[in-house]
């Protein structure tokens, strides 16, 4: 469906395991982006846009608005996490096979500069470390338009192959 100025309207939702685990993690990633399948509904929390994939690397861009600020009048810590975590997430999710997917272990971020609702379009950028067949490792970064460093992440993930009943449900 799309909306009144001709873009794509964007759905949120749950991928079925089974639609997951037929999909290369690659062309999974790309279908959400190019919105043949849902986007998380954590994402509504961010609303990316012009978002783009390539084996092991993924780029999202967001704008920090008001909504997304703390009691102490900045962008909340919470806003760069999701923004991070995904974007590694996903970037090892683009290097799976069908059938395997991934949850994150651990992940750990640094704040190096504040965000406000004046910082315009920021990009996050996560790129995989390591993708072995049981533990990947990735890394992640947010900039201004300025390319001036906001945050970083690194993620350790656990790699798995999807039960079978699950993918055939």
């Amino acid at each position: 469906m799309d909306d009144k100025s001709g873009k794509q309207a964007v759905e949120y939702g749950i991928v079925p395991i089974a639609v997951m685990a037929s999909m290369s993690g690659l062309d999974f990633v790309r279908a959400i982006f190019a919105r043949r399948l849902p986007e998380p509904p954590i994402m509504q929390t961010v609303e990316p846009f012009d978002c783009t994939v390539e084996p092991g690397a993924v780029v999202i861009h967001s704008v920090p608005g008001r909504r997304h600020y703390n009691p102490i009048g900045s962008v909340h810590g919470g806003y760069a996490a999701i923004l991070l975590d995904s974007a590694m997430g996903l970037a090892v999710q683009s290097t799976l096979p069908a059938g395997t997917g991934y949850t994150t272990l651990e992940f750990k971020i640094s704040f190096v500069r504040g965000m406000s609702e004046t910082s315009g379009m920021i990009r996050t950028e996560g790129r995989v470390l390591n993708a072995g067949r049981r533990v990947a490792t990735a890394e992640a970064r947010i900039t201004d338009a300025g390319d001036r460093l906001l945050a970083h992440a690194t993620t350790t993930c656990l790699v798995f192959e999807f039960p079978k009943e699950s993918a055939k449900a």
